[in-house]
């Protein structure tokens, strides 16, 4: 492991006599995988909250590819709309790390079908490990619930929020309304519960599992030169194994209970322009295909009116937002990567997997 993955992972090691069950959801996803594996490296046995018994065999084939212990990981079938098996995922575990959300790979055709699994998913959760005396609950949040309304500075911190009733995809809106309705669930009714939501920016870096997200397939677009023009939008970066990493800190990290705290790289926004660079720099032929034409503003509004998945850009357009990390750094002690080095070892990841 390089010697910054070790830093950012820490070398705590839990004993067996000590070993907590940390119960995951999303554990078959971008992120979730990661944290699963994080996990079980450092000793906790894990148990994956999954939405059918055929999702068991990714989890378990991505932590067999990692060279981890299969038998620290067991599962619970339980869906974010039903409250059905909720009770034994949650019984005996002392954190819940609520990593899963529903992602449209599409426009829904309703918005309530995204809307309604990612807050009422979210309260079952919550209500679940409340009433099993589990200790903490990290949510996995979104920058999506902070910068998609409208401001006339592009400084963004943990007070900022995204009003749900602005025009913004399903999305958008649905990340903004569950984490808001994950803090008010704990003002009002949480009891000893407590929480810690974390809101990481665009994520990136390597895939260990078969899931790809939608962040890597911009990555994975470029390399193919399916990508033919890109989108004049700036963003921040975090890689996912310091998005992993800060959901391990959280967990145990009292100073953390009941924070909101933004999680990206260190440096100035990127732009997908920023990205081409970076990846025709450190691949060389390998990134041939990789395009630096881009769209102008106008065209994004044109083309936004008859294309959904621009939409999410219209809010961005011009802006280049400036996020602070200082909350993650003092309380968590949390230390990102390099822009440049997650942007590489994302693509190098698909190379290796045969994705590109």
């Amino acid at each position: 492991m390089p010697e910054r993955a070790r830093r950012c992972e820490s070398a705590v090691v839990i004993s067996d006599a000590e070993k907590p069950t940390i119960l995951v959801t999303g554990a078959a996803g971008y992120v979730g995988s990661h944290v699963v594996n994080q996990l079980l490296r450092k000793g906790y046995a894990v148990r994956a909250a999954i939405r059918s018994e055929r999702r068991a065999q990714e989890v378990l084939d991505t932590v067999a590819s990692e060279g981890l212990d299969r038998d620290d990981v067991d599962f619970a079938v339980a869906d974010l709309t039903a409250d059905e098996g909720w009770p034994e995922a949650v019984a005996g575990a002392r954190y819940v790390l609520h990593v899963a959300s529903p992602f449209p790979t599409d426009a829904p055709q309703n918005d309530d079908d995204i809307i309604i699994p990612a807050h009422q998913g979210t309260l079952r959760v919550l209500r679940h490990a409340r009433d099993a005396g589990c200790a903490k609950v990290v949510l996995t949040s979104s920058f999506a619930a902070v910068g998609y309304s409208p401001k006339t500075s592009d400084q963004w911190s943990e007070q900022d929020w995204t009003d749900p009733d602005d025009d913004n995809t399903a999305y958008i809106r649905s990340k903004a309304i569950a984490e808001r309705a994950a803090w008010d669930f704990i003002s009002r009714e949480g009891g000893g519960l407590q929480l810690t939501t974390l809101v990481p920016v665009g994520i990136f870096g390597p895939t260990i599992g078969t899931h790809v997200s939608t962040s890597v397939k911009f990555i994975q677009s470029m390399l193919t030169g399916e990508l033919k023009r890109v989108v004049p939008q700036y963003f921040g970066v975090v890689d996912v194994r310091d998005v992993a990493t800060a959901h391990l800190q959280a967990m145990t990290n009292d100073d953390a209970s009941n924070e909101r705290i933004l999680l990206v790289a260190d440096g100035p926004p990127q732009s997908f322009l920023a990205i081409a660079t970076i990846l025709r720099d450190s691949l060389g032929e390998a990134a041939w295909q990789v395009t630096t034409d881009e769209y102008s503003e106008l065209e994004v509004r044109q083309l936004a009116e008859t294309v959904p998945a621009l939409r999410e850009a219209l809010t961005q357009l011009g802006k280049q937002p400036q996020i602070s990390n200082a909350k993650a750094m003092s309380i968590l002690g949390w230390k990102p990567r390099p822009v440049a080095e997650t942007i590489r070892d994302t693509a190098r990841s698909l190379i290796a997997r045969g994705l590109v």
